[in-house]
């Protein structure tokens, strides 16, 4: 009885200070995952505060609120939807997994780490934070905008691609042999295809089965479903994620819309313990050690997402403002990369390499929620600025009409609002 108490009085001062921190960033229009993050930060191990009775509780909340934010994700969009955008935008995938993966894969090679640490640290630095940029898209309003059909091709090319590049760093992790890594990703591949195939031609009949005239019965059926393919997909080594994004793909219609109404405060409350959780995990004492190199890789990747991002909203007809929107939304990283990490720290390949990963996607994961705000109206100001002085440059003028008066030595010549 006594530790029951110590649980709910733990985890309900969680829950009410999670809610006091939505409701400050809410009021500063601000995204509230940092606060969440710093939250866990100084309940975890080596915080203010360390919890003990509600962690193991915490965990489990944190891999439901993942799976409910790639769900929400996936009611989104058909798989129609799915379809036309990974065969519009696979070339910026690729793009994308160039452009980050290699400053990861470097950096650990100038470290002396070895190239198993190498193929490690490039999937840390690859793949961007599907439930944080989820997050952030519906606390900005975005999810309608133009350029976010390209940049969730992006993030579904990421997770889909997690499926071939986990069985392969689980296997160099464990030093087995080429036959037997074959084998785990066959299985990886078969299983992924599977069930993306059955999203994709037999929605309608997942749809069929699921739908119902009562609340409570939707939510039930809609819920079980996603967590039973969640839970097989990890079982069989492809991301619960992935699985959890297609069973939303796979619904449609009404019955998509919905799920979503009924989904919507279980995802916002088991999201926000996600984000909790992550920063539980995260020993202050061992970010400081490893501080510069994190900044300097977060330095790079940041310039590097936002390039990707303003790419693909390019390449996709996207205006000069929904590309940078698209740029500085890919840039947090967290959920995967913590997985990735957390498979290097148990094979105890390179000691470095956990709390690198852990201070890089922790300053990923912070800076993510401002560049996705303010990406744009900086990138705006400052090219606006730079056009400007081109206008403004000696040797420059501009073309004068007839009758126009030249402009006074000391004014600006395109003229001021």
């Amino acid at each position: 009885m006594h530790s029951s108490a110590v649980f709910l009085i733990e985890f309900g001062c969680l829950i009410l200070g999670l809610g006091l921190l939505g409701r400050l960033a809410g009021r500063f229009r601000f995204s509230p995952i940092p606060l969440y993050l710093l939250a866990g930060l100084a309940f975890g191990k080596g915080g203010l505060l360390p919890l003990g009775a509600s962690e193991d509780f915490v965990a489990i909340g944190a891999e439901i609120g993942v799976i409910l934010l790639l769900l929400m994700l996936g009611l989104e969009y058909t798989a129609a939807d799915l379809v036309s955008n990974l065969r519009t935008h696979y070339q910026a995938g690729v793009v994308d997994a160039v452009l980050n993966a290699l400053p990861g894969a470097a950096l650990a090679l100038l470290l002396g780490w070895g190239p198993v640490a190498a193929v490690v640290l490039a999937g840390v630095t690859w793949v961007s934070s599907s439930g944080v940029i989820a997050k952030v898209l519906g606390d900005l309003g975005r999810l309608g905008n133009r350029e976010t059909p390209a940049l969730l091709s992006i993030l579904v090319l990421e997770d889909l691609s997690m499926a071939v590049y986990l069985p392969i760093v689980t296997a160099l992790l464990a030093g087995v042999g080429l036959a037997a890594g074959a084998v785990t990703l066959a299985i990886a591949l078969g299983v992924a295809t599977v069930v993306l195939v059955l999203a994709v031609r037999y929605g309608r009949h997942v749809s069929r089965f699921v739908s119902s005239d009562d609340p409570e019965k939707l939510l039930l059926v809609v819920l079980g479903v996603t967590l039973v393919v969640a839970g097989l997909a990890q079982q069989l080594q492809v991301s619960a994620a992935v699985g959890a994004f297609l069973v939303g793909i796979a619904l449609s219609g009404e019955v998509a819309e919905g799920a979503t109404s009924l989904l919507a405060p279980l995802r916002d409350l088991f999201a926000a313990v996600f984000f909790v959780f992550f920063g539980l995990h995260t020993d202050p004492a061992s970010i400081p050690p490893v501080l510069l190199p994190a900044l300097a890789l977060a330095a790079v990747t940041t310039a590097t997402k936002i390039a990707t991002g303003y790419w693909a909203a390019r390449r996709a007809g996207i205006g000069p403002k929904g590309r940078w929107r698209a740029g500085g939304t890919l840039v947090a990283r967290g959920e995967f990369s913590i997985v990735i990490a957390g498979l290097a720290v148990t094979s105890g390949i390179e000691p470095s390499l956990g709390p690198l990963a852990t201070a890089y996607v922790l300053i990923l994961v912070l800076l993510g929620p401002l560049t996705a705000r303010w990406t744009e109206p900086v990138a705006t100001r400052l090219t606006g600025r730079v056009r400007r002085r081109k206008a403004a440059a000696p040797g420059e003028t501009a073309p004068v009409a007839p009758g126009a008066h030249e402009s006074i030595e000391g004014q600006d010549p395109v003229g001021r609002a």
